[in-house]
């Protein structure tokens, strides 16, 4: 019956105490709290397991997730080979969270590079890497060496004291009390109090008989705190007890730990990059590769100095491998590319292996950015993009009245953008409503409201409804002088700027982007002028702009690495890049991911024929 109660007793512990990790139909899982941008995909992405799991713990999940929602995460089987999660709980604190999974705090730094002291938050999720027996013995060992080194220099100078004792006191034992009673009085481990006292190991009841004086030893905390400190004995163990209490040095704090892990900013000369794209199959690579190379004439105007290593790659895996063979790979700074979707992972891969930073000028779907700390995608994802839309809209429109043009045609890319756009304007109680695209002029003044911004959206990006809508919005103007009318709608409308461009300004026209370009610019003007210059010929009228995008992309990140070196990530948000074409605004996905551009702008043209690029953070 004891032993019935010992084991009940002791589950009930471990479940007050162990908040990180719960179970629920035999399933293993933690807690993550679902951030701005994030989608089921990308949160099965960061933990390697599948929606499907996610959805069976967390119903109704797979209709929609919001932001700040508690999601149960299973623990991949075969991650719990390699890496555990632990969510961030009140009190936690780096070196508790070390001793509590038996590893090194640089091992879950090392773990976990965007983990920082201002996101050392409650609820947030960080790495726990899989325990290297071997490893953490041989740290071990070099760290008791250096302490027995210290204690022997100090032994050289110091007058001896007394033998210390390794017991904080010694206990009587009463009536009833067990092993486990007197591990929870004391707050050390049963294991501890054993091994302290081997004989209590080998009876019955665990050897506690009534009367009998066991050691209680220090425990880990008291112990690792005053490793190397001398304490003169006192009158008696419980004086000596306080007396070392009061002179231990306390555990390091966070804000020292993670003050000794930041990195020492040593600016790189030259920069090692390498290029790696189908400069052979496809004519924008090569703009994309002339634009860099004007931003690599510019920084060396400043002093900055590059190695250069341009490879071309065709779709063949072949290709990429022979590539990545060569020597001077594993040496390089940074590496730029690639084009084709079927490369991003071996790339990504050799990457990580060689910890080479990879730019990823064009996908917008490496799902390994969610695992790999050395990517930067600049291709915003559509859930990310979206985020930013919503919240950068209520910023600029703070008192909105929303009327949705359903279009004819249904524009399935923009489903999930207009469903979403609706449940945030719920959430935030802007008044809206949706209006089918051939509804009369007549009807459509009904929708305006005198008192508010009044905002009409196409629910697609098509010609066809951009066309009718804009024509109706202009009329719409007119008619209401004096009140705040506004179209807003997508990148694509780029395209029909051209023959537009008056109606554009009629209609007090927003779109918003990721990238954007005019020829007013000065910044794009002098590119322009410039690229014509170099190589007798204007850039291909794509959208975006591949010479533009080289430029922008290669300025930022050369300029980075040749200021701030191996302290890049750490210093991302400090420097500033006035873009031609695309901004820069770079966000890690989690502590132990990669790095997603959510740099987007709202794109305005106003009924005074002005043009503004409004620059939002």
């Amino acid at each position: 019956m004891k032993q019935i109660k010992h084991i009940l007793l002791l589950w009930l512990f471990i479940s007050t105490t162990c908040t990180a990790i719960h179970a629920q139909e035999n399933v293993t899982y933690f807690i993550h709290t679902v951030e701005s941008g994030q989608t089921l995909y990308s949160i099965a992405n960061m933990y390697k397991v599948s929606e499907a799991d996610i959805i069976k713990l967390n119903p109704g999940s797979e209709n929609t997730i919001r932001i700040q929602e508690n999601l149960k995460i299973p623990l991949n089987k075969d991650a719990k080979q390699q890496t555990k999660f632990h969510t961030i709980k009140v009190g936690d604190t780096l070196y508790n969270i070390s001793k509590r999974y038996g590893i090194p705090v640089q091992n879950i730094l090392n773990a976990n590079p965007g983990l920082s002291e201002a996101n050392f938050q409650v609820d947030k999720v960080i790495q726990i890497p899989v325990v290297d027996s071997a490893a953490v013995e041989q740290q071990q060992k070099a760290a008791n060496a250096e302490a027995a080194k210290k204690k022997k220099e100090t032994r050289l100078y110091a007058i001896p004291g007394a033998i210390e004792s390794r017991c904080k006191e010694m206990h009587k034992v009463k009536r009833h009390e067990t092993v486990y009673s007197l591990s929870k009085k004391y707050h050390i481990s049963e294991e501890a109090l054993i091994a302290a006292n081997p004989e209590i190991g080998n009876e019955n009841d665990g050897g506690l008989k009534k009367g009998k004086r066991i050691c209680i030893p220090y425990s880990e905390e008291e112990e690792d705190v005053s490793n190397d400190t001398n304490y003169s004995s006192g009158k008696d163990s419980k004086q000596k007890y306080h007396s070392r209490r009061a002179l231990a040095t306390p555990p390091p704090s966070d804000t020292e730990l993670f003050k000794r892990n930041k990195a020492t900013a040593k600016p790189i000369s030259p920069v090692k990059a390498a290029i790696i794209l189908p400069f052979k199959e496809d004519r924008r690579m090569i703009e994309y590769y002339q634009g860099f190379l004007i931003a690599v004439d510019s920084l060396k105007h400043l002093g900055r100095s590059f190695d250069i290593y341009t490879y071309n790659c065709t779709n063949n895996a072949a290709d990429l491998d022979a590539i990545l063979s060569k020597a001077e790979m594993k040496n390089m700074n940074i590496i730029f590319g690639p084009a084709y979707q079927n490369q991003i992972t071996p790339l990504a891969n050799f990457a990580k292996k060689n910890k080479i930073r990879l730019v990823i000028p064009f996908s917008s779907k490496a799902s390994e950015v969610f695992t790999n700390p050395y990517i930067y995608q600049i291709n915003t994802p559509q859930s990310y993009l979206y985020s930013e839309v919503y919240r950068h809209f209520l910023d600029q429109f703070p008192s909105a009245n929303v009327v949705f043009i359903k279009s004819n045609i249904p524009d399935t890319d923009k489903n999930n953008f207009i469903s979403g756009f609706k449940r945030v304007l719920a959430s935030h109680r802007i008044p809206m409503q949706t209006v089918n695209e051939g509804i009369s002029l007549d009807s459509l003044k009904a929708t305006v409201n005198k008192n508010l911004q009044n905002i009409y959206i196409p629910t697609s990006s098509g010609y066809p409804i951009f066309n009718n809508t804009i024509t109706k919005i202009v009329q719409l103007s007119k008619i209401f002088k004096n009140s705040e009318i506004h179209l807003f709608g997508y990148p694509e409308w780029q395209t029909y700027t051209k023959s537009q461009l008056n109606n554009f300004f009629n209609a007090d026209t927003y779109f918003y982007t990721t990238f954007y370009t005019n020829s007013i610019f000065p910044e794009s003007k002098d590119f322009t002028n410039k690229f014509c210059k170099w190589y007798g010929h204007d850039m291909s009228m794509n959208y975006p702009k591949y010479g533009m995008l080289g430029f922008d992309t290669g300025f930022f990140f050369l300029d980075g690495l040749s200021v701030f070196g191996s302290a890049l990530e750490d210093n991302v948000h400090s420097f500033e890049l006035k873009p031609v074409q695309n901004g820069m605004k770079f966000m890690r996905v989690n502590n132990w991911g990669g790095f997603i551009n959510q740099k987007i702008f709202f794109i305005n043209f106003t009924r005074s024929f002005t043009l503004s690029k409004i620059d939002l953070e």
